[in-house]
């Protein structure tokens, strides 16, 4: 049985190929792909202060670069380093925030087994 459909499958597998032959467009989508992007990289301390890429920012100045952020191709990742004390309705604003100005990549970041950042 098992010889039998092997057989059948070595005979139409040929068959299935297209017959119409059509010329596809390469995709080329502008962006190089060995170029780094440095992420946004945000850290929220205990008392609730936070910094984009270690310059301090309020909320208005984050959603603002936010809206930067989110119209760059390829768009960079925003990477949270919030401190284990915060509240999360903090970084649920934030997140919000991220979301609405149109950012896509978000990260979280934590602390590894050794206790050094990653």
């Amino acid at each position: 049985m098992m010889l039998v459909l092997l057989i059948i499958f070595m005979i139409t597998a040929p068959l299935m190929s297209h017959r119409i032959r059509v010329d596809l467009p390469k995709a080329d989508p502008g962006i190089k792909i060995d170029e780094k992007i440095e992420p946004l990289d945000l850290a929220i301390k205990e008392d609730g202060s936070m910094y984009l890429n270690d310059n301090p920012v309020n909320e208005a100045e984050l959603k603002a670069q936010f809206a930067v952020a989110a119209v760059k191709t390829p768009q960079p990742e925003l990477q949270i380093r919030a401190d284990k004390n915060i509240e999360y309705k903090t970084i649920w604003g934030i997140l919000s925030d991220a979301k609405s100005a149109g950012m896509v990549h978000v990260g979280f970041m934590t602390t590894g087994k050794s206790g050094e950042g990653r």
